[in-house]
């Protein structure tokens, strides 16, 4: 029987172990869309985190009475509640972030990280442990946007949040505010983590099977993918 992790554990996981950005590439299209700058990058982490970790303690403490076949329609009315929230605490306090985030912060609804995290972790374990894991999680996501948004406005512009760093006299290189430039940093930072994570001696980071994909209830595939992890696993326990 697998070791029970401590809540701190559960915390530190998303930081780096399970980064849902540069160790799991979850959250890819909103992660290249805002990180332009560190405003807009800590704008939809915090939105993001908030919703994370409110989607997470409801549906761990309703887990019991959300009937197994209507689990993700009522985890997507669950989440779209607090974005729906959180979306009118943006507009009405920091509008200017709102203009910023555009389309993606509604999309948080659909965001993988948070679908994710309720099927595989919130829908299992107690409230507690799913509001670390959330916050956790949040963290992890919040750290990479800012990370990519730093970058990519200091070589893009100059500038970190209005702040002069490269002299004026220096031309910015324009292509990292544009999404190859995004990919480009999004790559570079993915192999720092995964080199970091090797040098500590982390186990790999994957989703196994189907269980944090949101979607597995109703894919086709499922069957496929289970058959072949459990021969997998035979052929390495024969090994």
């Amino acid at each position: 029987m697998a070791k029970k992790k401590s809540l701190f554990q559960e915390f530190t996981k998303g930081i780096l172990v399970e980064n849902p950005v540069l160790r799991l590439v979850l959250g890819t299209c909103p992660t290249l869309a805002v990180s332009t700058s560190v405003e807009s990058a800590l704008g939809m982490g915090v939105a993001a985190s908030i919703v994370l970790v409110c989607s997470n303690i409801a549906i761990a403490a309703l887990k019991k009475v959300i009937p197994q076949k209507v689990r993700i329609p009522a985890y997507i009315v669950i989440i779209a509640s607090f974005v729906t929230i959180v979306q009118m605490l943006v507009k009405a306090f920091v509008p200017q972030i709102d203009a910023q985030l555009g389309v993606y912060l509604p999309l948080i609804v659909v965001n993988c990280i948070i679908l994710g995290r309720a099927e595989a972790f919130a829908c299992k374990n107690s409230v507690a442990a799913s509001a670390v894991d959330g916050l956790g999680m949040g963290v992890g996501f919040t750290a990479a946007l800012l990370l990519m948004g730093a970058v990519r406005e200091l070589l893009g512009t100059g500038a970190i949040a209005g702040l002069q760093i490269i002299p004026a006299s220096v031309s910015p290189m324009l292509i990292f505010i544009l999404p190859p430039g995004g990919f480009f940093v999004f790559g570079l930072l993915m192999a720092c983590a995964n080199k970091l994570a090797d040098k500590k001696g982390l186990s790999k980071a994957e989703l196994k099977g189907c269980e944090a994909c949101p979607m597995a209830a109703s894919c086709s595939l499922r069957g496929e993918v289970e058959n072949k992890d459990k021969k997998d696993k035979k052929e390495a326990d024969d090994k």
